[in-house]
């Protein structure tokens, strides 16, 4: 007999375990998978049926495992709607963005900073950076400062290089680069947080007290309106892949009540800055274990700790991804390590030491190669444990980088989505075609048997995960064009990268990835069958409605409840 709040028929399920099974019903009982037929309706003989009983219809409709996104940044993504809009095809040059940054001065009183975002020079009819004599022709009577699109420069004015005290004579900050011109005068283009954080760090917030019951207010709402959009993709279990970043220890303070307060919250994991846990950073003391037990507990388990975040270098598009190699577009340019190996060495250690799983962003070769010869520093001179410590984005690992990832049991959580929105352009501009069709290399862990997933990266592309695995799939560019045909993987594989293999890199492969008795009952429906239609239509799939822990908590269409 199997106990049931929940029956769901008629349906097709794609329970992506081991044996690739398809079943056509299944049940679930306070929150956990009671049972699962492959006939399209359960034996009515064979179900306990609880008061609040309820069964779904879904007329052929295909379920699968909720979506796991095991990469994104979910608070950024939220700001970034308060902000101007500096992104392509939407500006098509720098006058574009003069005008979305003058309208928005127009708004602000005298001295008010003006904050904008996601502007990309490649993208640019200009084909360059904007610079802060570009922003001084809106007016200098306002501090400007605007994100590239990767997250890893920014630009500023006069008004803010003012400000944050910057000149000629700025000696270039650990950790990033001042760019100036000829004359040693700084442009305004500020590339990565070790520069970009000495302006924006000028940024005027409120008295503690008041920053964080504003921070609060504000990031409770962000966060049930970006819940909201993540749900509506079939997201069930997602990873800030950076808390930190802006508010330091006050962020996660805020970031765990707004979850707790949260009742529609996905199930989160959060990547803890390692400023946050080094020498005098507020978890210095903490082992893994610690921290983990405090984000349950103030979250009510619905957050847990991912990892310990470090980044390694900055983005092949912003020139700062480090290269073994030269850019295409520059044969003098290998972008920068952040951290000197002996460093980066030493936090790896450290990290594993106390029982952290390690997450290190690394986009170029030469960073990934840094980036694993400091976990096999841990590895060799720390304990023996299943530490599952991983790579983020992974765009241009070399053979030999993977064949030692999966030697040394290191996971890949790949940026997938940069084959379309970046693939013509890192082909062309930035690192020439040999290197542009190994991009994401999938194939290549799929055959080394290393453990990988997809990721979005939100806000720098949009949130979906049936994109992501549409472009894991047929790795088609912007233009059209297919770039890397051999590194395509299948589209069972694909699902499972964003599913199971996403519960496993998580160390939660008992607990969810796959439709199986015991497990959460944690699903996605979706309209089509991703297995079965033109792989090209994959990402245009719609998501009909999305459960978590067995309750509806998106629903695109109303299904039929009996």
């Amino acid at each position: 007999m199997v106990q049931a709040d929940l029956v769901i028929y008629n349906a097709n399920i794609l329970t992506l375990d081991e044996q690739s099974t398809r079943a056509g019903s299944l049940a679930s009982y306070k929150g956990k998978i009671t049972g699962v037929w492959t006939v399209q309706q359960p034996p009515e003989d064979g179900l306990i049926k609880s008061d609040n009983f309820k069964e779904i219809d879904l007329n052929g409709a295909t379920l699968i495992p909720g979506f796991i996104d095991t990469h994104n940044h979910i608070l950024m993504y939220g700001q970034q709607k308060h902000q101007v809009d500096c992104r392509s095809p939407f500006n098509k040059n720098i006058k574009d963005i003069q005008q979305r940054l003058a309208e928005a001065a127009q708004q602000k009183n005298e001295n008010e900073w003006i904050i904008g975002y996601g502007y990309d020079d490649s993208l640019l009819e200009e084909m360059r950076h904007p610079t802060k004599k570009d922003l001084d022709a809106i007016n200098t009577k306002h501090p400007i400062f605007i994100r590239h699109i990767s997250g890893h420069l920014a630009v500023t004015n006069s008004a803010g290089l003012q400000i944050a005290g910057i000149t000629k004579d700025t000696p270039q900050p650990e950790g990033g680069h001042i760019e100036k011109d000829s004359l040693g005068e700084p442009t305004g283009v500020l590339f990565e947080p070790g520069a970009m954080n000495l302006v924006f760090s000028h940024v005027p917030l409120p008295d503690k007290e008041e920053l964080i019951q504003i921070l609060k207010e504000e990031l409770i709402q962000i966060l049930k309106e970006v819940n909201n959009d993540y749900l509506a993709e079939g997201i069930t279990t997602n990873t800030d892949a950076g808390i930190g970043l802006f508010n330091g220890e006050e962020e996660l303070d805020i970031y765990l009540q707004a979850i707790k307060e949260n009742p529609r919250s996905m199930k989160m994991r959060l990547m803890i800055l390692n400023e946050l846990l080094i020498d005098n950073g507020p978890f210095h003391t903490y082992t893994a274990t610690e921290l983990d037990n405090e984000i349950q507990e103030r979250t009510n388990g619905k957050a847990r700790l991912d990892s310990a975040k470090i980044f390694q270098d900055g983005s092949i598009q912003g020139l700062t991804g480090a290269l073994r190699k030269p850019y295409h577009c520059d044969n003098h340019l290998y972008g920068d390590l952040i951290y000197k190996q002996e460093i980066i060495n030493e936090f790896a250690l450290d990290f594993h030491q106390r029982g952290f799983r390690i997450a290190t962003h690394g986009n170029g070769d030469r960073a990934i190669g840094s980036i694993i010869e400091a976990y096999e520093y841990a590895l060799k001179n720390g304990e023996q444990r299943d530490h599952r410590h991983r790579i983020e984005h992974v765009q241009t690992a070399t053979e030999k980088d993977l064949e030692k990832m999966s030697e040394l049991d290191i996971a890949a959580s790949f940026f997938i989505n940069h084959v379309y929105y970046w693939g013509d352009r890192h082909r062309d501009i930035f690192l020439g075609p040999d290197r542009a069709k190994r991009l994401n290399p999938l194939k290549e862990a799929d055959h080394l048997n290393i453990l990988y997933t997809l990721h979005s990266d939100c806000p720098i592309t949009p949130i979906s995960p049936l994109f992501s695995v549409w472009a894991a799939v047929n790795r088609v560019t912007s233009s059209g064009e297919v770039l890397g045909a051999g590194q395509k993987i299948d589209v069972e594989t694909a699902l499972k990268t964003m599913t199971t293999y996403g519960a496993r890199l998580n160390f939660e492969e008992n607990e969810k990835g796959t439709i199986e008795v015991g497990k959460t009952a944690d699903f996605a429906i979706l309209e089509e069958d991703p297995t079965l239609i033109n792989p090209m239509k994959i990402k245009d799939i719609n998501v009909l409605a999305t459960y978590i822990d067995g309750q509806l908590v998106f629903e695109k269409e109303s299904l039929k409840v009996n």
